[in-house]
């Protein structure tokens, strides 16, 4: 799509390095060590294509109020805790993404999920009061690690869209090349699962009754 091929053209490790995207001793001070503006490459220069203010970035169609299931693939078990944001009514995606756009709580939280055939499956449910371009912001912050991870999913709320679940096969720390990619189309829920950002030693993979297309990607 042309927002990855910009993302690209930004610079980078986003679509090489994709597995370093972490910060270490965060201690639930994202607010404070990520700047307004940087959130989707958690302030980190290598990353900073995935920033890009657009509203063309690859998205997933959901239903406001849908059910979620989020389906983390990992190599190696973590624990630790999702929380799950969304952006506030009202959200622009062509202009920067800051902290104020997104509620002051997660929609949803899930501590140490269980790894069942290779994967964290986390159960949520998207709020019934946003229509149209969203983005959902996922934090994972480890409780084995020092690291924080973060990520970025653009979604399309519209009621008539399709609930449909999907998988991608996990990677694992020997995956190489442009993994960072986006998916280059839009998604109702029938199209290819896109990995999302994991931690450390784990790949992860999304899947929330329809295909989450991410910016980035971690191990």
């Amino acid at each position: 799509s042309a927002a990855c091929e910009a993302a690209k053209a930004a610079g980078g490790a986003a679509f090489e390095e994709w597995d370093n995207l972490r910060i270490a001793d965060v201690n639930g001070k994202d607010r404070q060590r990520i700047p307004d503006g940087k959130l989707c490459s958690a302030g980190l220069d290598g990353y900073r294509g995935l920033d890009l203010p657009r509203a063309d970035w690859p998205s997933t169609r959901l239903a406001p109020g849908a059910d979620l299931t989020l389906d983390y693939s990992s190599t190696i078990p973590h624990t630790g805790t999702f929380e799950l944001y969304l952006t506030k009514p009202g959200y622009d995606p062509k202009r920067p993404l800051k902290w104020s756009d997104l509620d002051a709580k997660p929609f949803a939280k899930v501590k140490d999920p269980e790894l069942t055939d290779g994967a964290y499956h986390l159960k949520a449910k998207l709020p019934s009061d946003r229509t149209g371009r969203q983005l959902l912001y996922t934090i994972w912050r480890n409780s084995s690690t020092a690291d924080t991870y973060y990520s970025c999913s653009d979604v399309v709320l519209s009621a008539g869209a399709k609930n449909s679940d999907a998988r991608a096969p996990a990677e694992n720390s020997e995956t190489t090349g442009n993994t960072a990619d986006r998916a280059s189309d839009e998604t109702d829920g029938g199209g290819t699962a896109m990995p999302l950002v994991a931690g450390g030693s784990a790949a992860a993979v999304l899947t929330a009754a329809g295909v989450f297309v991410t910016r980035r990607r971690r191990r």
